[in-house]
């Protein structure tokens, strides 16, 4: 009876480590203070919320059990609940709005690291997927020519794909983060990407490019305007005093009838050191070049109708 009864319960550990969960996490004070609305929330500070929340997320990893982190956004959570005809006021609404941002969320997985680091990432994830749904929903739009019936979606993505690899292979050996921003409403679309290159060999996040791609792509199909900002670092000579410092080259393009042209350094140095809010002038920064960018070849099937 006894050997029975502890064969159940490895079997019963067994089975929760091949369960993995999904733990939906309130990361800004503002969205925790928005739950503290509802009766069954149970935490009312949020400081002392991440602490249990991580601990519980700890204990979780020690017992070998595998955990994704998502943001759950209150407004959201509000509008799914509406729309389902759920009560808002429930720990199972909660609990069935954090299962569905399981399948159609951003998510981080969580191996035992301290949520101060990992929030971040999180937060930038569900960003990057945001711009990526919107750049998407925008690019689609684009629809076919009404001339010659050609799919602009498909040829903007094909366009933004070439004008990436070019970058790439311009930008040369170097730690590169390229920024693009299309407008597109508020806020603009925007998408970031982190490429580490080295004798022609270019290390960059799968994600991170086809969002790149797709927001490029929105801009190219549609002809709008917008930009491209590339920041390097290169290696450079150690002194013998061993007391080299980072140098950064800062470039840039405009998008001009559907295909990133190059700034001059000139419209870099003022692009880079305006305050896009306020239009006041913003100090260089040290060791930074702004440095005009370089043609990028107009592949000769861009769509001309």
């Amino acid at each position: 009876m006894t050997s029975t009864f502890r064969t159940t319960r490895r079997t019963r550990e067994q089975l929760r480590r091949e369960i993995p969960g999904t733990a939906a996490v309130l990361a800004d004070p503002h969205d925790f203070a928005t739950m503290r609305r509802y009766r069954t929330f149970p935490f009312d500070d949020h400081t002392r919320y991440l602490r249990h929340l991580e601990d519980h997320l700890r204990t979780r990893t020690a017992k070998g059990v595998r955990t994704t982190l998502t943001l759950f956004d209150p407004d959201a959570y509000a509008e799914y609940c509406q729309e389902l005809g759920l009560d808002p006021d429930t720990t199972d609404s909660r609990a069935r709005y954090t299962a569905e941002l399981a399948c159609t969320g951003a998510t981080v997985p969580y191996a035992g690291e301290p949520l101060a680091e990992l929030l971040p990432l999180l937060v930038e994830e569900t960003g990057r997927q945001i711009a990526w749904d919107r750049a998407a929903t925008r690019l689609a739009e684009a629809g076919t020519c009404p001339d010659c019936d050609e799919d602009l979606s498909h040829t903007a993505f094909a366009l933004a794909t070439q004008a990436l690899k070019e970058l790439l292979d311009g930008l040369g050996d170097g730690t590169h983060h390229l920024v693009c921003s299309i407008p597109a409403g508020a806020p603009p679309l925007l998408a970031a990407l982190r490429i580490t290159s080295e004798e022609g060999r270019h290390h960059l996040s799968e994600s991170e490019s086809l969002t790149f791609c797709t927001v490029l792509a929105a801009g190219i199909a549609h002809r709008t305007p917008g930009g491209i900002v590339s920041r390097s670092t290169r290696p450079q000579p150690q002194p013998d005093d061993g007391t080299a410092t980072p140098h950064d080259t800062v470039r840039g393009w405009t998008l001009r009838d559907g295909w990133p042209e190059p700034l001059t350094a000139a419209q870099v140095f003022t692009a880079y050191c305006t305050d896009a809010e306020t239009g006041e002038p913003i100090p260089p920064e040290h060791q930074v070049d702004h440095t005009a960018g370089f043609p990028l070849t107009r592949p000769p099937e861009t769509h001309r109708c």
